[in-house]
């Protein structure tokens, strides 16, 4: 049997698994106080979760596949089983990945990276935070954590391992293992800082509102996130270089390798200028939101249809951005089976009947507990869609449900979806990309990925948690 053949068998085992698991569910003796149609919308919801965890088939085919399920079952009518392709955080996800298309295609991505360099690339403790900073600048506007990291940084980062000798193997501790290491936490990081660095984070939006009623704004995570980010991201590039120091402490050739490549470049263009100019108004329209009640995904496509008109991207690019595409579909579906689980009284039910695993504990220890579980769940996880689908809204329920602050709830549950991430060499795209480049072993990767989680807790809980009392958040 060759490999093809090997890899079609294992994804008609797969398949089966997913079946069997919704077949089982469908079929079990449902609890008193559930309807029938939520308990089968559950077993459907299920067996698309296996699915993606899975992966007998690519994730948007699962979903479309559990979305039709609802509607060929009777479960759902046909207009509520397309609802979630109409949901407006939906289309803000599609509409940001166009625009991270703009960064990328005119080249303004590398030219805002190469920039940092040069300017602060000269000891390799700077070097990071240049790197840093470009992960940082690039974020609001680039919903694959994957595009950012692995498609713009990760040819650069590599390229400067090259450019001091550190390839994988006996050279890799010159500067590149350590480089490597930086970014990817860097990157979990700045996914977690705002509503479109990441995409499960317009997910978790929907999936707050959906289960608690909690109303997130691009303007509210962005202020709840800046200070315990900002402090993360200062605090781990040294620690790394204190903990898993690179040999190479001066980095004089970084700056030049920009300096050259900023001059193959040659002077920006008309539509990098553009690109600039729309990424501003966008982000200035998103952070005023709440003043000037222009809702996030209209002021995203205002920015798409002006660079489609400028001629910033054409419509081309827009039908060749499968990114976009694939989110809408396993986006839209999971959005509407969430819902709907919650409209049909579900999550409800599980809230009540999991409130008395954590009663009489007081519901700041609840809270702690439970958020420390969801994070290292993510252990069994190499999908964060998978994952904060999976569990955000029961373990949200059940926080909330032992007397925690919504609010406070809903943001720390946000922000560690984003967060747990770093602790394995699968846990996010970009994870595979850093770790694949054979810099770094496996137990280094989860040492200090391990590490780096507490610390990150410590910092999202300690500085967070009073952070978004000041702001009133709770």
């Amino acid at each position: 049997m060759n490999g093809k053949e090997r890899d079609v068998g294992g994804a008609i085992k797969r398949g089966l698994i997913v079946v069997i698991v919704g077949v089982i569910i469908w079929f079990s003796p449902f609890p008193a106080g559930v309807k029938p149609e939520a308990w089968h919308l559950l077993a459907i919801f299920v067996a698309t979760i296996v699915g993606l965890i899975l992966t007998p088939i690519p994730m948007g085919a699962v979903v479309i596949i559990g979305v039709m399920m609802t509607a060929l079952t009777g479960v759902l009518k046909i207009g509520a089983a397309l609802s979630g392709f109409a949901n407006s955080t939906v289309w803000l996800i599609v509409a940001a990945f166009l625009i991270a298309r703009g960064f990328i295609i005119t080249g303004l991505g590398r030219r805002i990276a190469f920039h940092f360099i040069r300017a602060f690339g000269k000891k390799t403790l700077g070097l990071a935070y240049a790197i840093e900073a470009s992960d940082l600048v690039l974020a609001p506007a680039t919903p694959s954590n994957t595009a950012r990291a692995g498609g713009i940084l990760y040819p650069i980062v590599r390229s400067l391992c090259s450019t001091f000798g550190s390839e994988p193997g006996d050279t890799s501790r010159k500067i590149g293992s350590y480089l490597m290491k930086m970014e990817y936490q860097c990157v979990v990081v700045t996914s977690a800082m705002f509503m479109t660095s990441c995409a499960i984070n317009p997910l978790v939006v929907e999936l707050a509102k959906k289960t608690a009623n909690v109303s997130l704004s691009w303007g509210t995570w962005f202020l709840a996130a800046i200070v315990p980010g900002l402090i993360s991201l200062a605090i781990v590039p040294y620690l790394l270089y204190k903990l898993y120091p690179p040999e190479i402490k001066e980095t004089p050739q970084a700056a030049q390798l920009a300096h050259t490549e900023l001059e193959k470049m040659g002077a920006m263009s008309r539509r990098e200028k553009m690109m600039i100019a729309v990424f501003l108004v966008i982000l200035t329209l998103w952070v005023t939101g709440e003043w000037t009640k222009l809702d996030a995904t209209v002021v995203a496509l205002l920015g798409v249809c002006v660079m489609l008109v400028t001629g910033v991207i054409r419509w081309d690019d827009v039908l060749a951005e499968k990114g976009a595409w694939d989110a809408l579909f396993w986006f839209g579906g999971l959005v509407m089976m969430a819902g709907q689980l919650n409209t049909l009284g579900l999550m409800k039910w599980f809230a009540n009947a999991a409130g008395g695993s954590v009663a009489g504990m007081g519901w700041f220890a609840a809270l702690i507990i439970l958020i420390l579980v969801y994070f290292y769940s993510h252990y069994g996880f190499a999908s964060l869609s998978a994952h904060t689908t999976a569990l955000f809204p029961p373990f949200l329920a059940v926080i909330i449900a032992a007397g925690a602050p919504p609010f406070l709830a809903a943001l720390s549950l946000a922000f560690f979806s984003n967060l747990c991430a770093g602790i394995t060499h699968y846990g996010t795209g970009p994870a595979p990309i850093y770790f694949n480049a054979g810099y770094v072993d496996q137990k280094t990767w989860w040492s200090f990925g391990l590490l780096i989680s507490v610390i990150n807790i410590v910092i999202w809980m300690g500085v967070g948690f009073p952070w978004w009392k000041v702001l009133g958040l709770w």
